[in-house]
């Protein structure tokens, strides 16, 4: 009989797990992926370990598009006390669940869920929001956004793909009533490809840039909003403004 760890082993993975034996999952193109991994795990560490310089023991986490649970068992190897994992697609909550077999993690709960219809009342609020590698996928990246405000209690960390900013005034209704732009959203099509475990399960992208991200976090209900730095050596798109990290305090 095939062992879960074995399963791990046989095929390979969107991230490299370091398995309980010491050995790594394979993932995939060799890790040509990893780098992001690792800049996004550095980023993340450095916000928690300046909010909750005593550690996160006893606190509560959302991660939203768990995909294969790479970040929650992050966050369950941190020590915290439970981490609710979401995903829409029936295979991510599969291999969350075996993941976290196999890494001895029973404190991550996965929930199969698109993120528009969480009931956010019935789930409560939580310490910690992840929102990393979605809102570029979706075509209401706002009411996503909403969610995870209504989810959070202290700090939600949002990792997205961006686009170009585009500032300026623009004439609402009239030449006599302008607006100013507070950022903008760029349309990806990614209608041929919702059957990709990393697409868009409807097709059609809105990605923010980084303005706009930083404008939305603000009005739709954080104090506090830090677009991060990323480490030396980061992944090249964090390192370049092409991906974004941001950490929006309630």
């Amino acid at each position: 009989m095939t062992t879960d760890l074995e399963k791990i082993k046989q095929r390979e993975w969107f991230y490299s797990f370091q398995l309980p034996d010491g050995s790594s999952s394979k993932s995939y193109g060799n890790g040509e992926l990893d780098a992001i991994h690792d800049t996004r795990s550095q980023m993340l560490d450095a916000v928690l370990a300046e909010h909750y310089p005593h550690g996160v023991t006893a606190k509560t986490a959302v991660d939203l598009a768990c995909h294969q649970g790479y970040f929650s068992v992050h966050l369950a190897n941190a020590g915290v006390e439970s981490v609710l994992a979401v995903d829409a697609r029936t295979e991510h909550i599969e291999d969350t669940q075996l993941i976290s077999r196999v890494m001895g993690h029973s404190n991550i709960k996965p929930l199969q869920s698109d993120v528009h219809l969480l009931d956010t009342e019935a789930l409560g609020t939580h310490d910690i929001v992840l929102c990393f590698g979605l809102i570029y996928h979706l075509e209401n990246p706002i009411g996503a956004l909403r969610k995870a405000r209504a989810l959070c209690k202290d700090v939600c960390i949002i990792e997205t793909q961006v686009v170009p900013g585009m500032n300026g005034n623009v004439d609402w209704g009239s030449y006599r009533f302008v607006k100013p732009l507070h950022g903008v959203f760029g349309i990806i099509d990614e209608t041929w490809e919702t059957h990709g475990p990393e697409a868009s399960i409807t097709g059609i992208c809105l990605a923010p840039s980084t303005e706009g991200l930083l404008w939305i976090l603000r009005n739709i209900g954080f104090s506090r909003v830090e677009l991060l730095t990323p480490p030396d050596g980061a992944y090249e798109q964090l390192k370049f403004g092409k991906r974004v990290m941001v950490a929006a305090y309630v």
